[in-house]
């Protein structure tokens, strides 16, 4: 590793060192999220009092006049609800099954009955003994997704977020369409105060399987995540707005030409769905979209997909669930059967077919159902504009 690069790391720890609190802004929120996923434990938020005698306003934006001589804006708290929020649990992982085990049906027979009386367990009370059954059950059926999300439930309840976490992981994994597995793990999220993860999964569960503990969890985690997400846009047109106020004066033609480019970008953005999959019915709607992405400078992915398409059944929850993670990418979907100019235009002979576009280039493709590379494939794309 680069001698300056490590010298910056080791000064960053020990900014963080001696003020925890650093880990709380919204910009740090992939380090805390990581920090949190190895059983760190992070200091709380600290709270500051409202005034007694007067009604608390929103704070202004900063003025700019006040930033002009440092290279970056510092970025202030934002007061959240965290009084869900708990220690995260630091024990060692909890026991899986073995993924690669032939099941008999004697042991799935097995684990079922164990799962009956970690529900009777759970009923009464008894959450120590539910788990160990429910450990017994996964340890027999490791290919129930419904298995690792009821554990998940069970640590839940215990406020081991972690744990349940990672089971909630291993039933999506079995079972992407998992609903139970996006709820518990949104929950266990929101227990940890990774807002707008916990926020995404519920929506996602809400959109399998709503029911009304998922509509009282949302109503606790999306206050938080719009304030997050807003904190992060009002610094970003900061930003804008410091970066505009150092650049030169410009002659009214660049003015013009500017004004008319922003014009065609918002016109452009319109077009587009942030955080949702587009479906496409023609070649000419195609176009128009990856004009758009282009004019905004978004990767595009377009994935053609098919009825009959098994392996397509699979994969279009998680290319959903991606499209919600990454908003500021443009999520196309093609039926083939529908849209058979542009399946030829694209020479579709398999599906699923997903290609990456930028500037209305292919510059990528996966071929199959294969989640981990389609996921390994945008983080690589996105990382790169």
């Amino acid at each position: 590793m680069d001698e300056g690069k490590l010298s910056e790391l080791k000064q960053f720890i020990e900014t963080c060192k001696s003020n925890p609190s650093l880990l709380h802004n919204p910009s740090l929120s992939f380090f805390k999220a990581y920090l949190l996923s190895l059983g760190a434990r992070i200091p709380p938020q600290p709270k500051t009092e409202p005034d007694d005698f007067h009604e608390k306003k929103p704070d202004p934006d900063p003025p700019l006049s006040a930033q002009d001589g440092h290279d970056e804006i510092i970025e202030s708290d934002i007061e959240l609800d965290n009084s869900d929020v708990v220690e995260p649990d630091n024990d060692p992982p909890q026991k899986m099954g073995d993924p690669s085990a032939e099941v008999t049906e004697e042991q799935r027979d097995a684990a079922q009955l164990a799962k009956s009386k970690a529900v009777d367990a759970m009923s009464q009370g008894k959450l120590d003994e539910a788990l160990d059954q429910l450990t017994e059950a996964v340890l027999l059926n490791p290919h129930s997704a419904i298995l690792y999300a009821t554990r998940a439930s069970v640590f839940m309840k215990l406020k081991k977020p972690n744990a349940a976490i990672r089971d909630a992981d291993t039933a999506l994994e079995i079972n992407p369409d998992s609903a139970k597995g996006y709820k518990i793990r949104g929950m266990s999220r929101a227990m940890l105060g990774l807002w707008e993860e916990a926020a995404s999964d519920l929506h996602v569960a809400s959109k399998l399987d709503y029911d009304e503990e998922i509509g009282m969890a949302l109503k606790k985690v999306e206050p938080n995540a719009h304030k997050i997400e807003e904190h992060r846009r009002k610094y970003e047109r900061l930003r804008k707005q410091k970066e505009q106020k150092r650049a030169p004066i410009k002659t009214e033609a660049p003015i013009k030409n500017e004004q008319q480019t922003e014009a065609q970008v918002q016109e452009a953005l319109s077009a587009l769905k942030d955080g949702q999959v587009i479906g496409i019915h023609s070649t000419g709607e195609l176009e128009k979209k990856l004009s758009a992405a282009s004019k905004t400078s978004r990767l595009t992915i377009l994935y053609f997909t098919a009825t009959w398409c098994g392996p397509c059944r699979f994969i279009s929850p998680i290319y959903t669930g991606l499209a919600e993670k990454h908003p500021k990418v443009v999520f196309l979907k093609v039926d083939i059967d529908e849209a058979r100019d542009v399946a030829a235009g694209w020479n579709i002979s398999s599906v699923p077919s997903f290609f990456f576009v930028k500037n209305g280039k292919e510059v990528d493709s996966v071929v199959g159902a294969d989640k981990s590379t389609l996921e390994r494939k945008i983080a690589q794309h996105v990382g790169s504009l």
